[in-house]
């Protein structure tokens, strides 16, 4: 099976979103293949469908000054933040007609990065039975979040490479308070190259999801 890969670059997450809606329709009305929109925002703070307003922390004021937007979505989940130095995925793949339920395809999601860190990086990470994503120990190092539209998936993972852990200060993330985030970058002591990162995460990808890929333009 083949699969677009479109990359956003440096794009803030109201106009990734509007180009997300698009992608959906196109491939809800079956005029185009999966298609994986990877992409990294601005600072900016999400609100899932069932966040709670009590997981951002600080004023409005504090965040703006801190250059940090505030965004309500439909994902599920509850509050996270996205930023520089994160790859943030977004896969619009209609599961319906391959007959992965939503459980099977979140599990391909975190298998991603737990193959990604442990084959790359010799870093061990895991799955958590409680919460969704990809944990180093106690601690995030992907968030998952997904909306599912007429079988077509939308909104989908946080990758912190290189991210800014600090911003994480302004929320409780997906209202885990007794948990933490990490990063590549924390847990290697040095920044990696954030393009090598992305062609590694598109590799490992394929590879979990048994896709090829063809590279597409807006």
């Amino acid at each position: 099976m083949k699969m677009n890969v479109i990359n956003l670059g440096r794009c803030e997450y109201e106009k990734a979103l509007e180009i997300q809606y698009n992608i959906l329709k196109k491939r809800q009305d079956g005029v185009i293949e999966d298609t994986l929109i990877l992409v990294e925002h601005p600072p900016v703070i999400t609100l899932g469908r069932q966040a709670n307003k009590d997981n951002i922390i600080g004023s409005e004021k504090l965040r703006e000054n801190n250059g940090i937007k505030t965004f309500e979505t439909n994902r599920g989940g509850d509050v996270t933040y996205h930023g520089p130095g994160q790859i943030v995925g977004y896969p619009i793949f209609n599961i319906k007609q391959s007959k992965m339920g939503i459980r099977k395809f979140v599990e391909n999601l975190e298998e991603v990065f737990i193959k990604l860190l442990k084959e790359k990086y010799n870093i061990t990470a895991n799955r958590n039975p409680k919460h969704t994503g990809v944990w180093i120990g106690n601690s995030k190092i992907a968030a998952i979040g997904l909306a599912v539209k007429r079988g077509v998936t939308m909104h989908g993972f946080a990758f912190n490479v290189n991210t800014n852990l600090e911003h994480f200060n302004f929320i409780i993330p997906c209202g885990i308070s007794h948990k933490d985030v990490t990063s590549v970058e924390r847990l290697l002591g040095k920044p990696v190259d954030f393009d090598e990162e992305k062609n590694s995460v598109i590799k490992y990808f394929s590879e979990v999801f048994n896709y090829d890929i063809a590279f597409k333009e807006l």
